[in-house]
């Protein structure tokens, strides 16, 4: 009988711990590569959605300037493509707004990070800038300024 149940103990089937183990470290091994594979892209893809969204912005600033003379003061900044300016700066505004307010909330610009985007009239002419990740002037990486001047 001691024959058979050790016979039997030898054939079975199954992972050791050490196996498991093994395992469970590729498996984290391949996880903690796909993270920072898809983060790198998706900081790439934040950056380079600040600069589309700011071309757009570039493009309908330009149809505002055509229709109106000049480009919108710094205190109605990109909501006057929005909402028409109640100064009587542009009295050929419209009569369709020049962007959805789909890209503001409560009457603000808001890029991938959630900062707001910044616009300033300097000399008849203007400049958008995006602060970046850290929300803050300068940095590089993600962390970088995105301005109108350098697309």
């Amino acid at each position: 009988m001691r024959l058979k149940s050790r016979k039997f103990a030898n054939n079975e089937k199954g992972m050791t711990l050490i196996e498991i183990m093994i395992v469970l470290a590729i498996l984290a091994g391949i996880a903690s590569i796909l993270v920072t594979t898809v983060t790198g892209r998706l900081k790439k893809a934040r950056m380079q959605q600040a600069k589309i969204q700011i071309s757009e912005y570039m493009k309908q600033l330009d149809m505002y300037m055509t229709d109106c003379g000049n480009y919108p003061e710094t205190d109605y900044g990109l909501n006057a493509l929005v909402e028409q300016p109640q100064d009587g700066s542009c009295p050929n505004w419209g009569p369709e707004p020049y962007l959805k307010a789909s890209g503001r909330d409560d009457g603000k610009w808001l890029d991938p990070w959630g900062g707001e985007y910044y616009y300033e009239k300097i000399n008849g002419d203007y400049v958008i800038l995006s602060f970046g990740a850290d929300r803050r002037e300068g940095g590089t990486g993600e962390n970088a300024d995105i301005s109108s001047d350098e697309i």
